[in-house]
């Protein structure tokens, strides 16, 4: 098998190095984007005389063949080749003979492998920004239609105050949106041309890397030829963000996953998104959920694996770098997979609010709308919040509900309390009276219902 490299060697590779060094098994997927690099190359290899303009055509028209039939899946791979590069240029060679062998004039594979992955790279960040966009819309459609339904607030998984089903859900909009803005900053970064910087030190040849930028799509070309070869920052920073996208997944999952259950009762699972049990008959198992929320350990993981793969590498190109790869492409093909499904099951979700409308029926979630009514009395907050205690322990050890606390008894705890305070004790109530920026309250649910309708219509 013809070796891009093999020239000064007189042995052959031993059979085991040739297997634990093959890439093809997972770089075959930067096929696209090594022809769509091998192209432009031929192009400005053309533009600047380096070779013939008809060579370069040849080239270019054969490389054109390949791209349509590797975007067609009928490119036949070659496992025995080590890379897809190799592959490339021995089917190129296939095709047209020996012209073939001027394609590789100026540059190496350490460059081209890093015009690749950014390509592949740019390409899978646009992706991934749609797929997040989508999930939030349908979020968004999933608060407007349950916009009425209180549910309890949680902290520490305890219940905390009445908010609306709908904040919560534009919470997780929030969070997808910092999600999208670290990708597209990710993307400005990603978003530089290595190629042209050859092995290490750039070129004697008079090549024209702002041509071939403008080919590729590249805003800009990288300065250093070194670091060129040997940034995979963008592919760190990448995984970074994809780290942090697949924690937030992972949060809304296990909310999901608690409402679903029994104990909460609040969330009802579409049977299409549930499995079953071999042993017991009755059980629907969150189980898209769970692979959610599993997920991102990987991701994690991936990420880890390759802050530690490049501690220790010296300037420029290692052969470790090569391991980039596997790792990038399953956290993106697995947060590809996580996004599609996560979207597709919300849009099937139900909300049993006659469960919703029994939990946050717990009128503890008013007290600190007690507080805030003595706050508005003149009375300073420690001591109404140390006067609400007090309320709350004397219904608890009495087992009542505040509202069959007697107007006289209120007088007790503080003179501030008026027959008024029993307004106070629903949840209905308590979410409408938080009409701070931010709050939960009807209107400004609206209002920021309809600012993201409009924000992702953009």
């Amino acid at each position: 098998m013809a070796k891009l490299w093999g020239s000064r060697f007189k042995k052959k590779t031993n059979s085991l190095v040739e297997k634990f060094s093959s890439s093809i098994g997972y770089d075959y997927k930067l096929a696209k984007y090594d022809v769509l690099a091998s192209i432009a190359q031929a192009q400005m290899l053309g533009k600047a005389r380096i070779i013939s303009v008809r060579d370069s055509a040849r080239i270019v028209q054969a490389l054109r063949v390949m791209l349509k039939q590797i975007e067609q899946g009928s490119f036949v791979f070659d496992k025995k080749a080590e890379d897809v590069h190799t592959n490339i240029q021995n089917a190129l060679k296939k095709k047209i003979g020996q012209v073939a062998k001027k394609l590789h004039t100026a540059r190496s594979r350490n460059d081209l492998v890093a015009t690749d992955l950014r390509m592949y790279a740019k390409e899978e960040i646009r992706n991934q920004k749609s797929k997040i966009k989508y999930l939030q819309l349908v979020l968004v459609e999933f608060a407007k239609k349950n916009i009425k339904v209180i549910i309890p607030g949680f902290t520490h998984l305890q219940h905390a105050q009445a908010i609306s089903l709908a904040h919560q859900l534009l919470a997780y909009v929030e969070m997808l949106e910092r999600d999208q803005q670290r990708l597209s900053d990710a993307y400005k970064r990603c978003d530089v041309l290595p190629l042209g910087s050859a092995a290490l030190a750039g070129t004697t040849l008079p090549i024209n890397r702002n041509y071939l930028a403008k080919l590729l799509g590249f805003s800009k070309v990288s300065a250093n030829s070194i670091d060129a070869v040997s940034d995979r920052d963008f592919v760190l920073e990448i995984l970074s963000a994809l780290s942090i996208l697949s924690m937030h997944l992972s949060r809304m999952a296990e909310d999901f996953i608690l409402w679903a259950s029994p104990e909460f009762g609040l969330l009802e699972l579409d049977e299409s998104f549930c499995t079953g049990s071999s042993l017991m008959p009755q059980k629907r198992n969150p189980d898209v959920l769970e692979l959610i929320r599993a997920n991102a350990g990987t991701v994690y993981g991936n990420l880890l694996a390759l802050l530690t793969t490049f501690k220790g590498l010296p300037l420029s190109y290692n052969r470790d770098m090569q391991l980039d790869k596997p790792a990038f492409f399953n956290s993106l093909e697995s947060l590809s997979a996580g996004l599609e499904v996560f979207s597709e099951l919300v849009k099937c979700c139900g909300i049993n609010s006659n469960q919703a409308l029994m939990l946050s029926s717990d009128e503890l979630l008013c007290a600190t709308d007690l507080v805030d009514y003595l706050v508005r009395k003149g009375v300073a907050f420690q001591e109404a919040h140390k006067i609400v205690g007090k309320i709350v322990a004397f219904t608890q050890e009495r087992k009542l509900f505040l509202s069959e606390i007697p107007p006289e008894k209120w007088k007790q705890f503080s003179g501030r309390f008026e027959k008024d305070v029993y307004g106070l004790l629903n949840a209905q109530a308590s979410v409408e009276a938080k009409r701070s920026f931010g709050g939960t309250c009807l209107v400004n649910i609206k209002r920021e219902l309809s600012n993201w309708k409009k924000r992702l219509k953009k």
